[in-house]
């Protein structure tokens, strides 16, 4: 199976004029949202809390939470809190999102 990569609309519930479109891989590896910190910052969203996370190579790793944001995606939306990783880095949607969302990720296509 290739890499499942879907639009997704990401609105600051803080700032509701502040909405942005990207392309992020659905992960289903992961558990939360990840975003880069520059739509973080694009979006003027507020850090929540640090957590500490564990990488699939198994490094962990502090990284902040900044929320809350209003995530579309295929016509479905829930509000969340999203992980920031390094400017440019690729958004990721997590399981978290998926279930939130009632959507499944079809491996056979």
């Amino acid at each position: 199976m290739g890499k499942v990569v879907e639009k997704v609309k990401l609105t600051s519930l803080f700032e509701p004029e502040k909405s942005v479109e990207v392309e992020a891989v659905i992960d289903t590896g992961a558990t939360m949202v990840v975003l880069p910190r520059d739509i973080v910052e694009e979006l003027g969203l507020r850090k929540m809390r640090e957590v500490k996370v564990r990488y699939a190579n198994n490094k962990v790793e502090t990284k902040p939470i900044y929320g809350v944001v209003n995530i579309e995606l295929k016509g479905r939306s829930a509000n969340l809190d999203v992980l920031v990783e390094e400017k440019g880095s690729q958004p990721l949607i997590g399981q978290v999102l998926l279930e939130l969302l009632d959507l499944i990720v079809d491996k056979t296509s």
